[in-house]
């Protein structure tokens, strides 16, 4: 660990290295006035291990990109890595000398190992140095001789410092189709189409947390001729541009966590072959397909099948139905949004999800089962047809109401129209007065019987948390609940938090809740 003054590489800013278990990036190498000797400048990947912002005694010797991100560390106390080959060896060695001065029982007999080979790496599909201080390459075409059948590599968190010393490794792995190199801080090459050799048969690549812009992802493309997979989540990601030219073998695409500017989002339809699009976390409210009616399809994402919405900020029901407008959409997660039904139940939304969203196959990685569906689409006609019905919907229902629910009219057509009896009036919301009947059962205490409890559906979590503590004597920070539900047999769901309500998690009447404590 750290290297003398006369060892600093001569292009030292720019490099990555490590220091006491961080990593950072060399700013500044050079005397720090008044001090003697020379010093590093570092710009460190978590701002809280940083002091200042360049400067000392009014004097900028270099920037940062938080205004406490940088300090001035020697170099004896840093480390600028170590080739591939070595980092291997390092997390794959196998010390054979203290393998062979082993003994092994066997019957009580003891035996001693034969003689072995020192073990290779040659037939290693997979390379895995995330966290290593693997910075560059080695000698040229070692490691095309020593792990030629490489398919996966795992660069997470190194001290790799460019794009250039990516390719040198790239290069010499032929059957390299997948890269991980998140959390790692690469310049971008000046010219990156000269540097597609050597991914020339990535398929995957994985660069979350790695401080991108969309625009830097677009100027790295041309690197990635035949890309299918692509995962950039935890960036600088915000406004999307039309990927013209780029990307187009891009089959799945990841931007989860990223804040994105909702209105960009189209871009990504120039994408066209794009099945899977992860855009959890990213504050959406709003989709809109402005080129088809309701009830038709869009001509954006004509490939896209699998969407995840988790988590993000969706409240209205028209986005739903213009996510009806995709016309290859089979599986949809939306959790953690604010779509709520009008009696409030988690279930009776996930129901009008599965009723306007016509081919949906999966939902919330549930499989939609023909069942499921039918009895979604039956209560969702009953839902709405006082609503139909004032709409003249005997006849021909308003503008108004096809724009709401796009798909009722086919719903009609496949189960026919409503009896008066059936409908399913608007009911105030009144949880407060819901009484479940819960049993409380044990399995990590064969001794305790099953508990069973009517409680509101409104209570939350922490207050029956407290029950089972003046029931048990156990602290309620040591519980751990889980629920079963006789509709999902062999389903255990978490219940983790204390601060929603049982009918937040849908626990009905009839569930049991699991409890179990540390």
């Amino acid at each position: 660990m750290g290297v003398d003054e006369a060892e600093v590489p001569v292009d030292a800013v720019g490099k990555r290295v490590s220091c006491g278990g961080e990593r950072a990036t060399v700013r500044y190498f050079g005397p720090v006035p008044p001090t003697a000797g020379l010093w590093l400048g570092v710009e460190w990947d978590n701002p809280d291990r940083g002091k200042h912002d360049g400067s000392h005694k009014g004097v900028q010797y270099f920037t940062c990109r938080h205004p406490t991100g940088g300090s001035f560390v020697r170099p004896a106390k840093v480390s600028f890595g170590v080739d591939y080959l070595t980092a291997v060896r390092q997390e794959y060695k196998i010390d054979s000398e203290e393998v062979l001065s082993e003994e092994i029982s066997i019957s009580k007999k003891k035996l001693k190992w034969g003689n072995i080979k020192e073990r290779g790496f040659e037939s290693l599909p997979s390379v895995l140095l995330s966290r290593s201080d693997v910075s560059w390459s080695g000698a040229d075409g070692e490691i095309r001789t020593t792990t030629p059948n490489v398919e996966w590599l795992d660069l997470t968190g190194t001290l790799m410092s460019c794009w250039e010393d990516v390719a040198t490794i790239s290069q010499q792995l032929d059957r390299l189709e997948g890269l991980q190199l998140s959390y790692n801080r690469l310049r971008l090459p000046p010219d990156p189409s000269a540097l597609r050799h050597a991914f020339s048969a990535l398929k995957v690549i994985v660069l979350n947390g790695c401080q991108l812009t969309w625009p830097q992802i677009l100027e790295c493309a041309p690197m990635w001729p035949q890309l299918e997979d692509l995962c950039v989540e935890e960036n600088s990601i915000t406004e999307l541009q039309r990927p013209e030219g780029l990307l187009q073998s891009l089959k799945s695409l990841s931007l989860s966590s990223n804040p994105l500017v909702q209105d960009s989002v189209l871009s990504l339809s120039a994408l066209p072959r794009l099945e899977q699009l992860n855009l959890s976390k990213t504050g959406l409210s709003v989709i809109q397909f402005e080129d088809a009616a309701p009830g038709s399809h869009t001509a954006a994402y004509a490939a896209l099948k699998n969407l995840n919405l988790d988590h993000n900020s969706i409240t209205e029901w028209f986005v739903v139905n213009e996510l009806a407008k995709l016309p290859s959409l089979v599986r949809l997660s939306c959790r953690g949004n604010k779509l709520v039904s009008r009696d409030g139940n988690p279930k009776t939304a996930n129901q009008m999800l599965i009723a306007k969203l016509g081919q949906l196959v999966v939902l919330n990685s549930c499989e939609i089962h023909a069942d499921d569906r039918r009895g979604a689409e039956l209560d969702y006609i009953k839902m709405f047809g006082e609503e139909w019905l004032k709409a003249g919907g005997r006849s021909q229902p308003s503008p108004q109401f096809i724009c709401e629910h796009p798909r009722y009219q086919a719903l009609i057509s496949k189960y026919g129209a409503p009896e008066e009896g059936e409908l399913r009036k608007p009911e105030p919301f009144a949880l407060k007065n819901q009484l479940l009947k819960i049993t409380f059962v044990f399995p990590d205490d064969a001794n305790r019987k099953p508990l069973e409890k009517k409680l509101p559906a409104s209570m939350v979590v922490q207050k029956v948390k407290g029950l089972l503590y003046r029931l048990l004597k156990v602290p309620a920070a040591d519980l751990r609940l889980t629920y079963t539900s006789p509709k999902m047999v062999g389903t255990e769901f978490e219940i983790d938090s204390d601060l929603k309500t049982l009918q937040f998690y849908s626990i009905e009447d009839g569930d049991q809740v699991l409890v179990r404590w540390s």
